[in-house]
């Protein structure tokens, strides 16, 4: 018979019985903590399966919820490269982003994380969703990145049916080097947009860029945002120009 059998839980059984605690908000803050070091210690893919039950709610009082997150997530990077696969499996099955985000960013280069948010709007669409609030996130983080894989990505989501959706994936699209071989598309959306604060979201990256409507601009005149002009060679001016 095996030692574990004779005398205790096998490790197995161990990390089962840390994840169930871990993973329950009635859990005595006690024993959270009892878990959180003993998974520290143990430090393989395992352990950083069950640290990351701790990010799957809130508890009260805030500041305790606030500690023991933050000691699982320092837990989880202290693991290295073996918590990466954790962490992406985590991600595509919970909508929490900002501390995985954290995690990813102590553990990966720039590039590498800005692959792992791709990754994750590649198993996302444009339908109807009941809650599209890590959609809404991944996109608005990109709107503050530059990389030539987020333009492509992103333009899928300008026709996303979530009104917030479309306006980050604007915002993302022109924050990249390679928006202005996207006017067109953009000049589209604009035309087509029924949300004036996604259609003062592309007036502003023209703005910004110094691009000319075109064709387009007596379509755009027609539903302009409060504020807004279009001059006479069908360059758009903001209401601090109007």
């Amino acid at each position: 018979m095996a030692f574990f059998g004779l005398f205790g839980r096998s490790p197995e059984q161990a990390i089962q019985k840390h994840a169930a605690r871990l993973g329950n908000k009635r859990a005595q803050a006690q024993d959270r903590w009892e878990s959180i070091k003993t998974l520290r210690e143990m430090g393989n893919a395992a352990a950083v399966e069950a640290l990351l039950q701790r990010f799957t709610y809130t508890s009260d009082p805030s500041i305790t919820d606030q500690e023991e997150k933050e000691a699982a997530c320092e837990a989880i990077i202290a693991v290295g490269e073996p918590a990466l696969d954790p962490i992406r499996n985590f991600l595509r099955k919970n909508d929490t982003l900002s501390w995985c985000l954290r995690m990813l960013r102590a553990l990966l280069e720039p590039e590498a994380v800005v692959g792992v948010l791709l990754e994750l709007l590649d198993d996302m669409d444009t339908d109807y969703e009941r809650d599209p609030q890590k959609k809404n996130q991944v996109l608005a983080i990109l709107e503050d990145t530059v990389d030539p894989r987020i333009t492509d990505a992103a333009l899928r989501f300008v026709d996303d049916v979530n009104e917030t959706a479309r306006f980050n994936a604007v915002g993302a699209v022109l924050a990249q080097a390679d928006a202005e071989m996207h006017r067109e598309r953009l000049l589209q959306v604009l035309v087509a947009e029924e949300s004036m604060r996604v259609r003062a979201r592309i007036l502003d990256g023209f703005i910004q860029a110094g691009w000319e409507l075109g064709e387009a601009a007596a379509d755009v005149r027609k539903q302009l945002p409060t504020g807004y002009a279009i001059d006479a060679r069908g360059k758009p001016r903001g209401p601090s120009r109007a």
